[in-house]
């Protein structure tokens, strides 16, 4: 009786893990070599694909999300909107220019079809692209960035769309 239970509850857990496999597969010993198979395989597909810039700077600037607007602040002690991009592509061995501005003249423009999470973000003051850029976040996809904040004096998540036709995207990897 021990044996029928620990077998149904090791099947339990596999069914759980891998619905696919488990449900499939008649034995437990069948089910553990097709959750071993399934494991390199997610193993041999993660070394294959690493994360790419993009993707690591897009979830590292999520971590410093409540991190206070501090106007010229470039440290998590307080970060305006230029100092957090610095930071975060600093931190991933990325050097780039202080200011919104300046930042926008050294990345590559693209169009929003092009843009990649970890991407940038441009504000500039009318819809003409080549007009002064005054703000600036990490694009995180659709209409959303993570950016340090003076409204919300803070950096958060949130929606671009309030500025319509006076944001360009740019990267510098892609």
């Amino acid at each position: 009786m021990r044996r029928i239970t620990l077998a149904t509850a090791t099947l339990a857990v596999l069914t759980i893990s891998v619905p696919v496999a488990a449900t499939a597969v008649g034995t437990t010993e069948a089910a553990s070599a097709a959750v071993t198979r399934a494991g390199h395989s997610q193993a041999a597909s993660a070394k294959s694909h690493p994360e790419s810039f993009n993707q690591k700077v897009a979830t590292y600037v999520k971590r410093l999300e409540g991190v206070p607007y501090v106007y010229g602040g470039t440290t998590p002690a307080g970060f305006d909107c230029s100092g957090l991009t610095r930071y975060v592509y600093h931190h991933f061995g990325k050097h780039i220019a202080r200011t919104a501005e300046a930042q926008f003249r050294e990345f590559r423009r693209i169009g929003k079809s092009r843009a990649r999470g970890g991407d940038l973000v441009f504000f500039h003051v009318t819809s003409d692209p080549g007009s002064y850029v005054y703000h600036v976040g990490v694009y995180e996809r659709g209409g959303d960035m993570v950016a340090a904040s003076t409204g919300a004096g803070r950096v958060i998540w949130e929606s671009f769309s309030w500025a319509g036709d006076t944001v360009t995207y740019g990267t510098i990897t892609h």
